[in-house]
């Protein structure tokens, strides 16, 4: 080897070997306190000193096309954002030591330090809270009593004696002191969990069908698609510092929608029926580009994949993503603005050079229409299509768990289980496996916990991000606001057909606000004197997913919290009134109507 550091006369297998074996080095070093070969290998470049004590990933190694993309930016005049300096100036996977060294003295990372600790789960959310909150990884959102207890059990030892339930069918423990972050990520790894790259710009919890393998109605089981995705990026450390976050859903045709559409790359099962010009069976359109909180959807593609060709197809679009994604402006950094940027055909025409093989298409119309998902199927009682057992979706409202709740349920998962848990992108879970005969005696359980399976209340659909309590862009407490406004809704009035409010607290749109039946984003407004701001939100109506996929309409631009119960009470009255049948939902009924007819009918509803 070259004494600058460089890779001249190796193979690119040689290369690729001496990567993974420096990596693994680092790794082994980094846990044991012990100087990595990253900082101590010397300068990158002879001629470059601002680079010593950094690894040359240039030369070689899983990082050199993350590095290609940063230079060729600099290269056409432009500015890397701090972040990508961050990541170009520091290894996030070779922190350990310093993560030790913080714990040991109780403080928190300073500067870009504060990014870079996100690589391993955990985000100081200062000033919201003066903590860490750690979060997990769950492919396809399922996940063992053992691990439910070992979560419930970190989280009391070291965090808020509480959980959040994502609504990336995920998991987050908040409110970690800075003294026990390693005692949290070690008691992760210790019960299986890998939290690698869960936060910072990497792909975020995998989702698959809550329902996968127990749904008689699906087409496919993508519980192996899930894991199989989960592993290879737990195992590829260049799909690790993209230009932004990434999310990937697989769903699988069952009952419970994945909201696949809402992700970056989109996986959904199709039935190709006998007579067409490939073989007849389960494959998987492939879709691009949603990021809801920027009103856009997954678009399909064309592409028809086989079930063993989504995770190269998902493997190549990143790649492509980590070549041409923005590095210089956070706000344009998803994939959703390289295809607005090139187009859908140059992009995949792009992408296919990171593949073995031809991009498969195939016409939409020549698939079997997909058979819809079941509202609030993520809630009560339902039979699976194991003879005999049924499962059952336990209400979470706005998705918070006292740690006795989640241990709790990891021992009804036990007893008349199958010791299994699966949490789902609706802020619930799901205890599969249940014997019908039992499950008087599972609600009874519930009951005891505080906690219940009927999918007919108001907060049985409330959807709610952290909020201010937890996070430092929220504008409101979304959580405990949903709960008020639940309260209001449920004891002046009783909605019969399925109802979901979103309550998200800045424009990152955690919630998916747009996507809800009504959609609240948090805003500042002036208060009645004009003296101050306070919380308050802009309303939206009638957005939807699947078959009924849109963005809402603002409906009101922007109302002080303490006005919202009063005025969405006025307008499921009016709903309820002037529905045209019992069956109509209020997401077909918000768009029959303009905006100006929903509020003089409120107006005058408020006023009767």
């Amino acid at each position: 080897m070259a004494s600058n550091g460089t890779a001249q006369g190796f193979s690119e297998e040689q290369k690729q070997y001496l990567s993974a074996f420096m990596w693994g080095s680092d790794l082994a070093r980094s846990a044991r306190g012990l100087p990595t070969f990253a900082g101590t290998l010397g300068p990158a470049n002879e001629t470059d000193s601002s680079t010593s004590g950094s690894f040359d990933y240039d030369a070689f190694g899983p990082e050199a096309m993350h590095r290609r993309a940063q230079d060729q930016v600099e290269a056409g005049g432009g500015k890397l954002c701090k972040e990508e300096k961050a990541k170009r100036d520091k290894d996030p996977f070779g922190m350990w030591g310093e993560m030790r060294a913080n714990a040991q003295q109780g403080v928190f990372p300073k500067g870009t330090d504060v990014f870079l600790y996100k690589y391993y789960g955990l985000f100081h959310v200062a000033p919201a809270q003066d903590s860490f909150m750690c979060r997990l990884r769950f492919p396809g959102g399922l996940l063992n009593a053992h691990q439910a207890n070992e979560v419930a059990r970190l989280a009391r030892d070291y965090g808020g004696n509480y959980v959040h339930v994502t609504t990336r069918a995920n998991l987050q423990i908040r409110e970690i002191g800075p003294k026990h972050t390693l005692d949290v990520l070690t008691g992760l790894q210790n019960a299986g969990i890998i939290n690698k790259g869960s936060g910072a710009d990497n792909i975020r919890n995998v989702t698959g069908s809550a329902t996968a393998g127990i749904d008689a109605e699906e087409l496919i089981d993508t519980r192996p698609l899930s894991n199989e995705m989960h592993h290879y990026i737990l195992n590829h450390r260049e799909l690790y510092g993209l230009p932004r976050k990434f999310n990937i859903a697989f769903d699988g045709g069952g009952s419970i929608s994945t909201l696949e559409e809402t992700n970056d790359i989109a996986f959904a099962a199709v039935r190709v029926p006998e007579g067409k010009s490939i073989p007849a069976g389960i494959y998987f359109r492939m879709g691009l580009g949603g990021i809801t909180g920027h009103k856009d959807f997954a678009r399909d593609t064309g592409i028809l994949l086989e079930p063993d060709q989504c995770v190269p197809a998902a493997v190549a679009v990143l790649k492509t993503f980590i070549e041409h994604g923005d590095r210089t402006d956070r706000n344009k950094a998803r994939l959703k603005y390289v295809l607005d940027r090139w187009g859908f055909e140059k992009f995949l025409s792009e992408s296919e050079k990171h593949l073995p093989f031809a991009w498969p298409k195939f016409p939409l119309e020549q698939c079997e229409p997909r058979r819809q998902p079941v509202r609030m199927a993520h809630l009560g009682v339902h039979r699976q299509k194991q003879e005999g057992k049924v499962y059952l979706g336990v209400v979470l409202p706005v998705g918070k768990l006292e740690t006795d709740q989640l241990e709790g349920l990891a021992t009804i998962a036990n007893r008349y289980g199958s010791g299994m848990l699966r949490l789902t992108v609706w802020q619930n879970l799901l205890i599969p496996d249940i014997n019908e005969s039992d499950v008087p005696d599972v609600q009874e359980a519930l009951e005891d916990l505080g906690l219940d399976c009927s999918p007919t209340s108001i907060r049985a659909g409330l959807v709610a991000c952290t909020g201010n309590t937890g996070c430092k862009f929220a504008a409101s407490n979304t959580k405990g606001q949903a709960m008020i406004l639940a309260e209001h809704l449920e004891t002046s009035l009783n909605v019969d057909q399925p109802l979901n409010i979103h309550l998200t607290g800045c424009h990152h749109s955690c919630a998916q606000h747009y996507i809800g039946d009504i959609g609240m984003l948090a805003t500042k407004v002036e208060s009645s004197d004009g003296e101050e701001l306070i919380e308050g939100y802009r309303v939206f109506v009638g957005g939807g997913y699947g078959a009924d996929e849109g963005i809402g309409r603002e409906l009101f631009p922007e109302l002080p919290f303490d006005e919202i119960p009063g005025r969405l009470e006025s307008l499921l009255k009016v709903y309820m009134q002037r529905r045209d049948s019992d069956d109509e939902s209020f997401r077909d009924f918000s768009r029959r109507h303009s905006i100006d007819d929903l509020l003089a009918m409120t107006e005058q509803q408020t006023h009767a």
